[in-house]
């Protein structure tokens, strides 16, 4: 059971890697940048995904905050932005409560065919959460989106958290069908196999066009903590419910994933603090007519093109550079 945690963990670290990574290639513009960084941000999603074969949601999904860390440490030697003593704080609670995690995660139950996991996703308990989370959805599309979207932002985040909950154990459900498939006990005719792999296509393209709004509205040092904290721990929370993770778990050991959970969160939120806010580019007025204001001894002020003459009575002249 350790075992599968282990790898679970190796690569959802290793998918960190590759998608922190992938936002530096983008920003350093270097050669290829933008098909280089594709291909780290696939790579990364790829591993993700094997992930939630081999080890449970509650392990994996608060680990995707690890990609901040390798994008700080990267931007910090090729971006030459200063990590700073809150950066560096914010770095060791991401790996102190990771580790929290790691060393306190339930194991992966033993699943032997895609319709054990279909008896589990048709539980009541769980038609409840999905019943509740289709309803939640609908009102945040329908009636919050039109009114408060511009101005709220926990109803972009709110659909892409809760839609994420369930696209997670969609997939997770496709990559064990997958798992067993590539073991020898094919899954393939199962229906409830494609049933799961279509939800996940569709939770997967719901959830990008929310955030995708969440993060063209907002500021994305508010939006990634918030969406991290939100999508985690309602992922956690499905996966609880459906998977049943805590089953045989002793208190202290639920008690110190949550406590990992938090620490890792409290180290987003002062990693994402400590981002320097991108410079805009500087106005160009060169292209402008060259006016100025002519102020005149009766307190009158007219402007004065290049070509004009000054009249007689003038007091000062402001030119346009005065306004740069």
């Amino acid at each position: 059971m350790f075992e599968t945690n282990l790898i679970g963990f190796g690569l959802a670290v290793g998918s960190s890697a590759f998608i922190g990574s992938s936002f530096i290639i983008k920003k350093k513009g270097l050669q290829r940048a933008g098909a280089s960084g594709a291909r780290a941000v696939v790579i990364g999603e790829f591993a993700n995904f094997v992930a939630y074969m081999y080890a449970p949601a509650v392990l994996i999904t608060p680990l995707g905050a690890l990609s901040i860390i390798v994008s700080a440490i990267l931007a910090h030697f090729l971006l030459r932005e200063k990590l700073g003593k809150l950066g560096i704080l914010g770095c060791v609670l991401c790996i102190v409560g990771s580790t929290i995690i790691v060393l306190h995660a339930p194991g992966e139950h033993d699943i032997s065919s895609v319709d054990q996991i279909w008896e589990l996703a048709t539980q009541p308990t769980f038609l409840l959460y999905i019943a509740s989370a289709v309803a939640v959805v609908l009102v945040l599309v329908l009636y919050c989106e039109t009114r408060y979207g511009q101005t709220n932002i926990m109803v972009y985040i709110g659909v892409c958290s809760i839609i994420g909950s369930v696209t997670v154990m969609s997939i997770k459900a496709v990559g064990i069908a997958i798992k067993l498939t590539l073991e020898g006990y094919s899954q393939v005719a199962h229906l409830q196999s494609w049933i799961f792999a279509t939800v996940s296509a569709s939770c997967i393209i719901t959830q990008l066009i929310y955030l995708n709004k969440a993060l063209d509205t907002f500021n994305t040092a508010v939006v990634s903590p918030i969406y991290y904290a939100m999508f985690t721990s309602l992922t956690i929370f499905a996966s609880a419910i459906m998977f049943k993770d805590w089953a045989g778990e002793g208190a202290s050991d639920i008690v110190s994933v949550l406590c990992g959970f938090i620490t890792v969160f409290s180290g987003t939120m002062v990693l994402h603090g400590t981002r320097e806010p991108e410079k805009l580019p500087s106005a160009d007025y060169s292209a402008l007519p060259q006016i100025s204001w002519v102020v005149h001894s009766n307190g009158e002020i007219w402007k004065q093109k290049e070509n004009d003459e000054l009249h007689g009575e003038f007091v000062a002249i402001i030119h346009q550079d005065h306004f740069k």
